[in-house]
């Protein structure tokens, strides 16, 4: 099985990190690819960094599927292009915000997400309200560490995130948390033993959820609003 993993960012060394976390947690047998546009944003922080990545994140799903892959994850909490992903890949294909919030409802009757930037936040509400998340997502919190900051060690990323997590479970009143950005993927595990509760990564979902569908033999259905777009001159 091969799984195609788009960072839709530009910056190579998130793209290593979420290759890396994906492979912790994939089955035996599961192959991951882990590749970033060669254009775009170097990070996604905003609607116009979002709508900035799509033709390159598109690219490389075509790419990908060219190349035999049986299912895509897009690697931004923000789910860019993903329905325009939908219509032109076979397998599924998933937005890790989706399938954090998905596992998230599995795991905790409330959860909370806890994000980079507070201009963010804006974009995580919508998507739990498209999702039909709402009812489980009780806050989205903002640790204010920009997404290119969460490796550089001045910036104290961990102690930050953690403080939101810990606030979390004190005044939101929530059974497990979500992690709200790919470049926070290799925290979970330390957060979770930490907090004594459940911290969902989306990257690390969506690469089970894809394994369990292609096992399923489940595809991208065709007939509809996601069947293969219209035939003509783009320019």
């Amino acid at each position: 099985m091969k799984i195609n993993i788009v960072n839709p960012n530009t910056t190579a060394g998130m793209t290593a990190k979420i290759g890396d976390c994906a492979r912790q947690v994939a089955a035996p047998g599961t192959e991951i690819w882990a590749c970033n546009p060669a254009t775009g944003p170097a990070s996604i922080e905003g609607h116009y960094d979002e709508a900035m990545c799509v033709p390159g994140l598109l690219a490389e799903i075509r790419r990908a599927e060219a190349a035999g892959a049986d299912a895509h994850i897009i690697a931004c909490f923000g789910d860019p292009g993903l329905e325009a992903a939908r219509e032109i890949a076979g397998g599924p294909v998933f937005g890790i915000a989706e399938a954090a919030m998905h596992a998230a409802s599995f795991v905790g009757k409330h959860f909370s997400i806890v994000t980079t930037l507070g201009r963010t936040c804006g974009i995580a509400a919508h998507l739990a309200e498209r999702y039909g998340m709402q009812r489980f997502c009780r806050n989205i919190r903002a640790c204010e560490i920009a997404v290119l900051d969460l490796d550089n060690p001045a910036s104290d990323a961990y102690a930050a995130i953690m403080q939101e997590c810990r606030l979390a479970l004190e005044q939101d009143d929530v059974d497990c948390i979500v992690l709200g950005c790919a470049g926070m993927a290799d925290l979970c595990q330390a957060i979770s033993k930490e907090l004594g509760v459940p911290v969902i990564d989306g990257v690390s979902a969506a690469v089970t959820f894809a394994e369990s569908l292609v096992r399923l033999g489940l595809h991208t259905s065709k007939r509809g609003e996601w069947n293969y777009p219209l035939a003509k001159q783009y320019l």
